[in-house]
């Protein structure tokens, strides 16, 4: 830590934007599935044997899968709207965790610059996680436009003139797959939840950039970015979507996304992540140390993404004691029993992801807040949060222009 003690730490700054979720509980025993012929779930162990570029159904996916030619994403570009107003844009071969099709929210700014937004909302990979995800099985245009109407207004989605990129583009990703946007498996089935769940967050992303490219090929600058669930899944696309914009600055920031080492972010869990999101075909073949032999490995996705895009920024946010992120690493303990994650322990495994991986290069910034709260972006705190005399909007800004500092109590 920087010169704050432990104790002031644990100081509230409010900028929770989303409930804490239920005592850890057991996550039970799990199964999946990949019957072709019948989609329903079957018992036994998780199946992996669609690693690599092979979807679950068994298709050749080669359009932004890891380990395949860069597609040309030249797919049909976004219907034009006016500037300053949510659209929705429905995509016919997207599918959320229900079965059912989604689509993103497209807001046209005044320049050439864009933010790809990732929403949030959990993970579902026990019978527990898989309830709190509930809300989020499926994403229509009904959901949507209450979302522009609210949230979709406010935080970094302001045109506020503190706000740096109040004039950009955005795209929406919403979050319907409960595999943080990065999962590419069909049909699995896990105990204590009802039918077949779609895990294929990964694969949307890629019909998603077929068009938002083509569309905003001459971007500037595109930020990608997200909030918890999403703040994961913006680290976790952030690989192929920089190289989808070869002639563009591409930052990255994580809002209260984690990638925490194996002593921190339970190896039982990422295990789970593994199995039931099939991870072994959508993180990047390339990054060897991705792949821990135990199931760990995950946070060597950040020291990749710094070595690979060392000209790049790249950035974490966080509470020091996120009461949210430590509910769900709470399932992971114990082989995945279920247990009490401490704050003493998140803090600790925080401090070392910035010290040991983060702050091995230029590439990676980070900003910490003290006290539990969740999330940053979609808040109105994200213009009155402060930390060490640094105004968290201006801490953006400098990002945004090349300056990737770390800032703590």
């Amino acid at each position: 830590m920087t010169s704050a003690s432990v104790a002031s730490s644990t100081a509230d700054t409010g900028t929770s934007t989303t409930a804490e979720a239920p005592p850890t509980g057991s996550t039970g025993p799990i199964t999946t599935t990949n019957d072709s012929t019948t989609g329903d779930a079957t018992s036994g162990t998780p199946d992996t044997s669609t690693s690599g570029p092979l979807g679950s159904t068994g298709a050749d996916i080669t359009d932004g899968t890891t380990g395949d030619e860069p597609s040309p994403w030249d797919g049909e570009p976004l219907p034009l709207e006016p500037p300053g107003s949510w659209s929705w844009v429905s995509f016919p071969d997207s599918m959320c965790r229900d079965g059912s099709t989604t689509g993103i929210g497209v807001r046209y700014g005044v320049g050439d610059n864009l933010v790809i937004y990732f929403e949030g909302g959990g993970a579902c990979f026990n019978s527990d996680t898989c309830a709190l995800n509930e809300l989020w099985k499926n994403f229509g245009e009904f959901k949507f436009d209450a979302w522009a109407l609210g949230i979709g207004q406010g935080g970094i989605f302001d045109d506020d003139p503190q706000n740096p990129v109040r004039d950009w583009s955005f795209i929406y990703v919403p979050y319907c797959t409960g595999d943080v946007h990065a999962g590419d498996r069909e049909n699995v089935g896990i105990d204590g939840v009802l039918g077949s769940q779609q895990f294929v967050g990964y694969r949307n992303v890629a019909a998603y950039l077929e068009r938002i490219v083509p569309t905003f090929a001459e971007a500037g600058h595109v930020l990608v970015t997200g909030s918890s669930a999403g703040g994961f899944g913006a680290a976790l696309n952030y690989d192929r979507i920089a190289g989808a914009f070869p002639g563009s600055a591409v930052t990255l920031l994580d809002d209260s996304g984690p990638p925490m080492s194996d002593q921190y972010m339970p190896v039982c869990m990422q295990q789970l992540w593994r199995d039931l999101f099939n991870f072994d075909a959508t993180l990047p073949a390339d990054c060897a140390d991705c792949f821990g032999e135990d199931g760990g490995g995950i946070s060597n996705l950040a020291t990749y993404l710094g070595e690979k895009w060392s000209d790049q920024r790249l950035a974490l946010f966080s509470s020091e004691r996120d009461g949210v992120i430590r509910t769900f690493f709470g399932y992971g303990l114990e082989d995945c029993s279920g247990g009490s994650y401490t704050g003493e322990a998140f803090e600790a495994g925080l401090y070392e992801l910035r010290d040991e991986i983060l702050g091995e290069g230029t590439a990676w910034g980070s900003y910490f807040v003290p006290g539990t709260g969740h999330t940053i972006l979609s808040s109105p705190n994200f213009y009155s949060t402060e930390v060490d005399g640094v105004p968290l909007t201006a801490w953006l800004a400098a990002l945004l222009a090349g300056d990737a500092s770390h800032v703590s109590p």
